[in-house]
């Protein structure tokens, strides 16, 4: 084991292009959206388990934990979360083939109790900081703006071009062809900084943004400290989070009783996560004017934001909304496109793999 371990940390980046790779060609597999599917769904599974703890190996090599944060967990969360979402899918499968569509959602409770848990204990020994991508990525972050300001092009206060990495060297010249192009493709890799990311190309990222180590002990804030420090905005704050960690519960269990095609489940969702995020950007930009903000968001955290956000897109592809609005949209524009040459057969499979990936809950779930 140890042996494994020392070749996937000298090899990461072939290790990372190889999981890739095997992970996009699962779903040319055959059968993979079929009543049989439990096959290709058990590759996917053991594919994404194995890319999991190859993350884990290499984000517990000795000399990663240079963040200043506290020491690491004794408990491998990110490695449970990450298992358990990749196990999820399997269990649905399995659960539909033998025990049918009604039965499986009893299964999916479980699952998404068991993630909540997991998740709602990572909160608390995080120190009640905001959840990364479900808690698959570690929010061990002390301070990245001051790291990150020097690398963004914009303007001062006074109006003058602001002297970061890129301003210093090839983008320093605004009028310069080559620096305007530097300018906007910076511009454009902070928009595209979105859930698609695959999660070890996030931690890598993460670690990367750590200026120097650090030797500080930091204490991890407890219920009552954050309540009494931030009042009012530390309670909403710590409701939000538990919104967000206990949405896909609630989700499945309101399934479970009213079934996937009533608008009851779909409608309650929703409510939840709006609430949740509304009560985040209020606890956010409540205290902008003020001289010390309480809740000062990290890069990761901003990006975790604009990530909950784009999770909304997802309620699209979910029933009922999905059966009566969007697969009508789907099938429209596939029929206008059909007769185009290779555009018209790309969007058939593209409609295709949307179609099949609706009706896994695992798919559509956002948890």
């Amino acid at each position: 084991m140890e042996a494994y371990k020392r070749w996937v940390r000298q090899n990461k980046d072939f290790v990372h292009s190889l999981e890739s790779l095997a992970n996009g060609l699962t779903w040319l597999l055959p059968e993979r959206f079929s009543e049989s599917e439990i096959g290709p769904e058990a590759v996917t599974t053991i594919l994404g388990i194995v890319t999991a703890i190859n993350e884990h190996i290499i984000d517990t090599a000795p000399g990663q934990n240079i963040t200043g944060s506290v020491e690491p967990y004794s408990f491998p969360y990110p490695l449970c979360l990450s298992a358990l979402k990749d196990l999820e899918t399997l269990v649905e499968v399995v659960a539909q083939h033998y025990y049918g569509d009604d039965k499986k959602w009893n299964f999916l409770a479980v699952t998404e109790a068991i993630k909540a848990l997991v998740r709602l204990s990572l909160f608390r020994k995080s120190g009640y900081k905001m959840l990364l991508h479900g808690g698959e990525t570690p929010n061990d972050e002390v301070n990245l703006d001051s790291f990150t300001s020097q690398y963004q092009v914009g303007l001062k206060p006074d109006g003058h071009h602001r002297s970061g990495y890129l301003n210093n060297n090839l983008g320093a010249n605004p009028m310069n062809l080559e620096g305007r192009a530097l300018s906007a493709l910076n511009r454009f890799g902070e928009k595209a900084r979105m859930v698609s990311d695959p999660a070890w190309l996030r931690r890598v990222q993460h670690k990367q943004a750590t200026m120097k180590p650090t030797n500080s002990r930091v204490d991890r804030p407890t219920l009552c400290t954050i309540l009494s420090k931030k009042g009012i905005f530390g309670a909403l704050f710590l409701v939000g989070e538990v919104l967000f960690i206990s949405r896909p519960l609630i989700y499945v269990l309101f399934i479970r009783k009213y079934g996937v095609r009533s608008w009851s489940p779909w409608l309650l969702s929703l409510a939840i996560d709006c609430i949740g995020n509304s009560i985040l950007s209020l606890v956010t930009t409540s205290l902008a004017g003020e001289k010390e903000q309480m809740f000062h968001l990290s890069a990761p955290e901003k990006d975790e934001v604009k990530r909950r956000k784009l999770l909304f897109v997802l309620y699209l592809m979910r029933d009922p909304f999905f059966s009566k609005y969007t697969r009508q949209k789907l099938e429209s524009t596939e029929k206008v496109l059909e007769p185009i040459p290779i555009i018209g057969f790309l969007t058939a499979k593209i409609v295709e793999l949307m179609i099949g990936a609706q009706t896994r809950y695992t798919y559509m779930s956002g948890s």
